[in-house]
């Protein structure tokens, strides 16, 4: 199929979406094309979240993902209200389960106010009046801003946008490695974007991008039960490791309603491997042993101990039993089924062993590759992808 003349964006989650949005907005004339491999959207990651609007509080002030959360979640608000999505107005309380993670707690809390991020720091008494099954040690964190939608609704609408703008969305179109830098701009596009998410590193090497990164795979677990089975009002995050980019197992709420506990952070071999029995990839195995063997030659993470603490839940008991160090009354609930599981593709620099923590972007006049735009990936991702688009169209300038 050829593109000549056009912006192709590789991918159709909500990033490459968004990037879309963007360039066709700019209204420079170009033509904007999205190529996906899917037969539909939300098939990954982007269709696969909690649809959390997070309020950018846990991110460094100089890194890209505080620079866009804060204000992606005003857009995203924005875009709902367009399209008359429902957004929940839940909050979200973060707690502390002793003095170590009470001294954390509070550095979170100056983090986010630097950030400009509406927040209050609390005294355990007055959690009570906020969320009443939650607990914590001493103090906790209140963020007011912190809300749901329904991720699946807001890709929808997203490609409903691109669409009415004048972009074509081609489905069960994969991108064909066969096509290097020169061939893919000199034939079909003006300016390639990859947005491919757990495919990125890999698409990006082809343009001599993202040599230094390897694709490692974790996969996210959840559970859910009814809103009668546990009336919960609130969020419930635990303070995150600080040596480890995951929030750890929490509880959220879906636009509908139900109570979620999750996710894991379980290292997988393969980069698309929902259930045991599919998706078998032999380069998959390959890369991600490569990438576990640099995090844990490093020391920057514990590798050994993140599988020795994850593997175990696997398990539904030992899940609930995580989640009830947060809401105690979770471990008297019964009645826990199962969701649909997320893997969060996470970008390992092979050379030190570390995991991205930030958005990474790497490129040139011709390609723009997002190598890394993981949680608050889905939050940040339109103003992340008005970035993306002013960078591109600079370099077509």
């Amino acid at each position: 199929m050829s593109f000549k003349g056009e912006v192709v964006v590789i991918g159709a989650g909500v990033v490459g979406l968004a990037i879309a949005k963007s360039l066709l907005e700019s209204k420079k004339g170009i033509t904007v094309t999205v190529i996906e491999k899917e037969s539909e959207i939300g098939m990954h990651s982007s269709g696969r979240n909690s649809g959390v609007l997070h309020a950018g509080f846990y991110y460094s002030p100089d890194s890209l993902k505080a620079k866009f959360c804060r204000d992606g979640n005003r857009q995203l608000r924005m875009h709902c209200d367009e399209f008359h999505l429902p957004i929940r107005e839940f909050g979200k309380v973060v707690v502390s389960r002793n003095h170590e993670e009470d001294l954390h707690l509070e550095k979170l809390f100056n983090r986010g106010i630097e950030n400009g991020v509406k927040l209050e720091l609390l005294d355990k008494k007055e959690l009570a009046e906020i969320e009443p099954l939650a607990k914590t040690y001493r103090r906790f964190i209140w963020s007011p801003t912190t809300a749901v939608a329904d991720p699946v609704r807001v890709l929808i609408t997203l490609k409903e946008k691109v669409e009415r703008l004048g972009g074509k969305i081609v489905f069960n179109n994969k991108y064909d490695s066969q096509f290097t830098n020169s061939q893919l701009v000199e034939n079909q596009a003006i300016h390639v974007i990859n947005a491919s998410g757990s495919q990125a590193d890999r698409i990006a090497k082809a343009f001599g991008f993202g040599n230094q990164f390897v694709m490692v795979p974790f996969m996210g677990l959840y559970r859910y039960v009814s809103p009668e089975k546990f009336p919960l009002k609130r969020l419930v995050y635990p303070v995150p490791n600080p040596r480890n980019p995951f929030l750890g197992v929490h509880f959220t709420i879906t636009e509908s309603g139900k109570v979620k506990i999750g996710p894991t952070a379980i290292p997988l071999l393969n980069r698309e491997q929902y259930s045991l029995f599919e998706n078998w990839n032999i380069t998959d195995i390959r890369e991600s042993i490569e990438g576990m063997h640099s995090m844990y030659k490093g020391n920057a993470h514990d590798i050994q101990k993140l599988i020795k603490s994850e593997i175990p839940k696997f398990s539904k008991s030992q899940l609930i039993r995580d989640a009830a160090t947060l809401v105690p009354i979770a471990s008297q609930i019964s009645g826990w089924q199962k969701i649909k599981p997320g893997i969060r593709a996470q970008l390992v620099n092979i050379e030190n062993g570390e995991l991205a923590t930030d958005f990474i972007v790497e490129g040139d006049s011709r390609s723009t590759h997002i190598l890394n735009a993981v949680s608050p990936g889905w939050t940040a991702a339109l103003p992340f992808g008005e970035y993306i688009a002013d960078r591109v169209l600079s370099s077509l300038e």
